[in-house]
């Protein structure tokens, strides 16, 4: 009895020291969402009657793709973000509270409102908040003082 007992805490222990911490989520808020130039999708306008003939002119169809960007502002950062499937995006809603971690070369976001799934974005770019600049700037002594 005592040896079970033994073996179940250390298999408790092992089992404790493996676990993941939890993850931790930002949050923010999403301040609006564009339709941002992302691509052309080109169709070739050929026709199988002209390829047989010979007769195919050549010409392309051009249609210019258009992505959502959201902008995501937290306490300190605005982030511009793209959905990493440009396929199928989900639309979020805009004013809205969200929840998002950073993992390696993506950001990992779920808007509880909506369904709570966790989605990957593409982080464009990252700008300070104009607020918060005041303290990242190294304070400049006069001589005098």
């Amino acid at each position: 009895m005592r040896y079970k007992l033994l073996v179940l805490t250390s298999i408790l222990l092992a089992a404790t020291a493996y676990a993941k911490e939890p993850k931790a989520y930002q949050s923010g808020k999403l301040l609006q969402m564009d339709s941002v130039k992302c691509g052309v999708d080109e169709k070739d306008a050929k026709s199988f009657a002209g390829e047989m003939i010979g007769t195919d002119s050549g010409h392309k169809k051009t249609q210019e793709l258009l992505c959502q960007e959201y902008l995501l502002q937290t306490d300190r950062m605005i982030y511009r973000i793209r959905p990493r499937d440009a396929k199928h995006p989900v639309l979020l809603p805009v004013g809205e509270r969200a929840q998002f971690r950073l993992d390696k070369d993506k950001m990992m976001l779920r808007v509880e409102d909506l369904d709570s799934k966790e989605r990957e974005y593409v982080v464009v770019s990252m700008t300070p908040r104009g607020d918060s600049t005041a303290d990242a700037s190294p304070a400049r002594l006069n001589h005098l003082q």
